[in-house]
Protein backbone atom coordinates (compact mmCIF):
# COMPACT_ATOMS: atom_id res chain seq x y z
CA UNK A 1 0.00 0.00 0.00
CA UNK A 2 1.13 3.52 -0.65
CA UNK A 3 1.62 5.66 2.43
CA UNK A 4 -1.39 7.86 1.71
CA UNK A 5 -3.74 4.89 1.42
CA UNK A 6 -2.41 2.78 4.31
CA UNK A 7 -4.71 3.07 7.34
CA UNK A 8 -3.99 4.88 10.56
CA UNK A 9 -4.99 3.11 13.75
CA UNK A 10 -7.29 5.02 16.08
CA UNK A 11 -7.98 3.77 19.61
CA UNK A 12 -11.18 5.36 20.89
CA UNK A 13 -10.89 6.42 24.53
CA UNK A 14 -13.20 9.42 24.75
CA UNK A 15 -16.07 7.72 26.58
CA UNK A 16 -16.87 8.65 30.17
CA UNK A 17 -16.76 5.03 31.36
CA UNK A 18 -19.31 5.74 34.09
CA UNK A 19 -20.49 2.13 34.37
CA UNK A 20 -17.01 0.99 35.37
CA UNK A 21 -16.32 3.94 37.66
CA UNK A 22 -14.62 6.29 35.19
CA UNK A 23 -11.12 6.36 33.72
CA UNK A 24 -11.86 3.18 31.78
CA UNK A 25 -8.69 3.30 29.66
CA UNK A 26 -6.53 3.07 32.79
CA UNK A 27 -8.51 0.30 34.51
CA UNK A 28 -6.21 -2.64 35.19
CA UNK A 29 -6.87 -5.98 33.53
CA UNK A 30 -4.35 -8.53 34.80
CA UNK A 31 -2.09 -5.71 35.92
CA UNK A 32 -2.09 -3.89 32.58
CA UNK A 33 -4.18 -0.86 31.59
CA UNK A 34 -7.18 -1.92 29.54
CA UNK A 35 -6.30 0.38 26.64
CA UNK A 36 -2.92 -1.32 26.21
CA UNK A 37 -4.48 -4.52 24.88
CA UNK A 38 -6.03 -3.06 21.70
CA UNK A 39 -3.25 -0.49 21.39
CA UNK A 40 -0.59 -3.21 21.23
CA UNK A 41 -2.67 -5.36 18.85
CA UNK A 42 -3.35 -2.58 16.36
CA UNK A 43 0.28 -1.49 16.64
CA UNK A 44 1.39 -4.96 15.51
CA UNK A 45 -0.37 -4.39 12.19
CA UNK A 46 -0.20 -0.65 11.51
CA UNK A 47 2.80 1.65 11.75
CA UNK A 48 0.76 4.72 12.78
CA UNK A 49 -1.58 4.54 15.76
CA UNK A 50 -3.17 7.39 17.73
CA UNK A 51 -5.52 7.60 20.70
CA UNK A 52 -8.72 9.63 20.42
CA UNK A 53 -9.67 11.22 23.74
CA UNK A 54 -11.38 14.18 25.35
CA UNK A 55 -9.25 16.89 26.93
CA UNK A 56 -9.88 15.55 30.43
CA UNK A 57 -9.59 11.85 29.63
CA UNK A 58 -7.34 10.06 32.13
CA UNK A 59 -4.86 7.89 30.25
CA UNK A 60 -2.07 5.71 31.63
CA UNK A 61 1.51 6.62 30.67
CA UNK A 62 1.94 5.61 27.03
CA UNK A 63 5.33 6.63 25.70
CA UNK A 64 5.51 7.59 22.05
CA UNK A 65 1.78 7.36 21.34
CA UNK A 66 0.03 10.37 19.80
CA UNK A 67 -3.15 11.57 21.49
CA UNK A 68 -5.68 13.29 19.23
CA UNK A 69 -8.21 15.44 21.05
CA UNK A 70 -11.83 15.14 20.01
CA UNK A 71 -14.54 17.76 20.69
CA UNK A 72 -15.87 17.83 24.24
CA UNK A 73 -19.47 17.69 23.09
CA UNK A 74 -21.35 15.67 22.28
CA UNK A 75 -20.24 12.49 24.04
CA UNK A 76 -20.93 9.95 21.33
CA UNK A 77 -18.72 7.26 19.74
CA UNK A 78 -19.29 8.78 16.31
CA UNK A 79 -17.36 11.86 17.46
CA UNK A 80 -14.18 9.82 17.88
CA UNK A 81 -14.64 8.09 14.53
CA UNK A 82 -15.25 11.30 12.60
CA UNK A 83 -12.47 13.20 14.38
CA UNK A 84 -10.02 10.44 13.51
CA UNK A 85 -11.10 10.62 9.87
CA UNK A 86 -10.81 14.41 9.89
CA UNK A 87 -7.24 14.23 11.22
CA UNK A 88 -6.05 11.30 9.11
CA UNK A 89 -4.91 13.33 6.13
CA UNK A 90 -7.17 11.50 3.71
CA UNK A 91 -6.08 8.03 4.81
CA UNK A 92 -8.42 5.26 5.98
CA UNK A 93 -8.76 4.81 9.73
CA UNK A 94 -8.79 1.48 11.55
CA UNK A 95 -10.95 2.26 14.57
CA UNK A 96 -10.80 0.12 17.72
CA UNK A 97 -12.45 0.91 21.04
CA UNK A 98 -10.17 1.05 24.08
CA UNK A 99 -12.32 -1.54 25.86
CA UNK A 100 -11.83 -4.41 23.39
CA UNK A 101 -9.00 -6.45 24.95
CA UNK A 102 -9.34 -9.60 22.84
CA UNK A 103 -9.04 -8.22 19.32
CA UNK A 104 -6.40 -10.14 17.37
CA UNK A 105 -3.89 -8.88 14.79
CA UNK A 106 -5.41 -11.27 12.25
CA UNK A 107 -8.86 -9.68 12.59
CA UNK A 108 -7.30 -6.22 12.20
CA UNK A 109 -5.56 -7.41 9.01
CA UNK A 110 -8.81 -8.85 7.67
CA UNK A 111 -10.61 -5.56 8.27
CA UNK A 112 -7.90 -3.61 6.47
CA UNK A 113 -7.91 -6.01 3.52
CA UNK A 114 -11.71 -6.01 3.32
CA UNK A 115 -12.05 -2.23 3.06
CA UNK A 116 -11.96 -1.43 -0.67
CA UNK A 117 -12.52 2.13 -1.76
CA UNK A 118 -15.98 1.36 -3.15
CA UNK A 119 -17.34 0.73 0.37
CA UNK A 120 -17.29 3.37 3.13
CA UNK A 121 -16.22 0.90 5.83
CA UNK A 122 -15.50 -2.70 6.76
CA UNK A 123 -16.95 -3.50 10.19
CA UNK A 124 -16.34 -6.47 12.47
CA UNK A 125 -19.33 -8.57 13.46
CA UNK A 126 -20.18 -11.73 15.34
CA UNK A 127 -23.10 -13.85 14.14
CA UNK A 128 -24.22 -10.88 12.05
CA UNK A 129 -24.23 -8.38 14.95
CA UNK A 130 -22.07 -5.36 14.18
CA UNK A 131 -19.34 -4.01 16.44
CA UNK A 132 -19.05 -0.53 14.83
CA UNK A 133 -16.18 0.46 17.14
CA UNK A 134 -13.96 -2.06 15.41
CA UNK A 135 -13.72 -1.33 11.72
CA UNK A 136 -11.76 0.21 8.91
CA UNK A 137 -13.39 3.45 7.75
CA UNK A 138 -12.60 5.00 4.38
CA UNK A 139 -12.20 8.79 4.10
CA UNK A 140 -15.59 9.23 2.44
CA UNK A 141 -17.28 7.83 5.54
CA UNK A 142 -16.61 11.23 7.14
CA UNK A 143 -19.22 12.94 4.98
CA UNK A 144 -21.71 10.15 5.66
CA UNK A 145 -21.29 10.30 9.46
CA UNK A 146 -20.45 13.94 10.22
CA UNK A 147 -24.04 15.11 10.60
CA UNK A 148 -24.97 12.35 13.02
CA UNK A 149 -21.78 12.96 15.00
CA UNK A 150 -22.57 16.65 15.41
CA UNK A 151 -26.11 15.84 16.53
CA UNK A 152 -24.85 13.24 19.00
CA UNK A 153 -28.14 11.42 19.52
CA UNK A 154 -28.29 8.90 16.67
CA UNK A 155 -28.17 5.19 17.64
CA UNK A 156 -24.67 3.99 16.79
CA UNK A 157 -25.54 0.58 15.33
CA UNK A 158 -28.31 1.90 13.10
CA UNK A 159 -26.19 4.82 11.90
CA UNK A 160 -23.27 2.60 10.87
CA UNK A 161 -25.54 -0.02 9.31
CA UNK A 162 -27.16 2.72 7.22
CA UNK A 163 -23.92 3.51 5.38
CA UNK A 164 -23.90 -0.07 4.03
CA UNK A 165 -20.51 -1.29 5.29
CA UNK A 166 -18.84 -4.57 4.40
CA UNK A 167 -19.17 -7.00 7.32
CA UNK A 168 -16.21 -9.07 8.50
CA UNK A 169 -17.17 -12.00 10.71
CA UNK A 170 -14.86 -12.56 13.69
CA UNK A 171 -13.48 -16.10 13.88
CA UNK A 172 -14.13 -16.06 17.63
CA UNK A 173 -16.99 -13.93 19.08
CA UNK A 174 -14.83 -13.30 22.17
CA UNK A 175 -12.70 -11.00 20.03
CA UNK A 176 -15.56 -8.49 20.20
CA UNK A 177 -16.09 -8.74 23.97
CA UNK A 178 -16.12 -5.22 25.43
CA UNK A 179 -15.49 -4.25 29.03
CA UNK A 180 -18.15 -1.82 30.24
CA UNK A 181 -18.79 -2.80 33.87
CA UNK A 182 -16.90 -4.27 36.85
CA UNK A 183 -18.57 -7.62 36.11
CA UNK A 184 -17.27 -7.43 32.53
CA UNK A 185 -13.78 -6.79 33.92
CA UNK A 186 -14.00 -9.89 36.09
CA UNK A 187 -15.23 -11.91 33.13
CA UNK A 188 -12.39 -10.62 30.95
CA UNK A 189 -9.86 -11.62 33.62
CA UNK A 190 -11.35 -15.12 33.73
CA UNK A 191 -11.21 -15.31 29.94
CA UNK A 192 -7.53 -14.35 30.01
CA UNK A 193 -6.84 -16.98 32.66
CA UNK A 194 -8.55 -19.62 30.54
CA UNK A 195 -6.66 -18.61 27.41
CA UNK A 196 -3.31 -18.67 29.20
CA UNK A 197 -4.03 -22.08 30.73
CA UNK A 198 -4.89 -23.46 27.28
CA UNK A 199 -1.81 -21.99 25.57
CA UNK A 200 0.98 -24.46 24.77
CA UNK A 201 4.07 -24.14 26.99
CA UNK A 202 6.99 -22.19 25.54
CA UNK A 203 10.00 -24.15 24.32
Amino acid sequence: MRLRSSPIGAILAGGAGLRIGGEKAAVALHGKPLICYPLETVGEVLTSVAILAKTGTKLPPLAGVAVWIEPECPRHPLVGITQALALSGGRPVLVCAADLPFVTPELVRRLVRAAPRRAPAAIACAHGTLQPLLGCYQPRALDLLAGAAREGTAPLLETIAAIDPILVEADDPEELFDVDTPDDLLQAAAMLDRRRAAAPPPY
